[in-house]
């Protein structure tokens, strides 16, 4: 799952959030994810604007989605659920609600281990 938490320090990584988000309206999320990863260190307006057409997304409902309630409210959940759980940058894993450090192959099966060991039922109990 994908949580939305756009960094204050980047000019534009709220807007680049909603972008994403209106482009899920349209089926294509991870196009327009992928697209945003490789333009990283260049995202503005028209990067954002240029992804879109590339993509051959109705640009009309793109411009609505991005400043839609529900999409800018979605941000908003996803930013207050990251704060709640102690996230401070991105990316950041978590396992059942728990920030894998140093997120390598052996931390995620540590923690997916811990995790299923935790939720397993003890022996004799109902």
């Amino acid at each position: 799952m994908v949580k939305h938490f756009p960094l204050r320090s980047h000019r534009y990584a709220r807007k680049a959030s909603a972008a994403a988000l209106a482009a899920n309206e349209q089926g294509k999320f991870w196009e327009f994810h992928e697209k945003l990863m490789e333009n990283h260190r260049s995202i503005n307006e028209d990067t954002i604007q240029q992804i879109a057409a590339e993509l051959h997304l109705d640009m009309e409902k793109f411009s609505r989605d991005m400043d839609s309630a529900p999409v800018n409210n979605l941000i908003v959940r996803d930013l207050r659920d990251g704060r709640a759980v102690g996230i401070r940058g991105i990316p950041t894993v978590l396992v059942n609600g728990r920030i894998v450090a140093k997120p390598s192959p052996e931390n995620l099966e540590e923690a997916i281990a811990a995790a299923l060991n935790k939720s397993k039922p003890k022996s004799g109990a109902p």
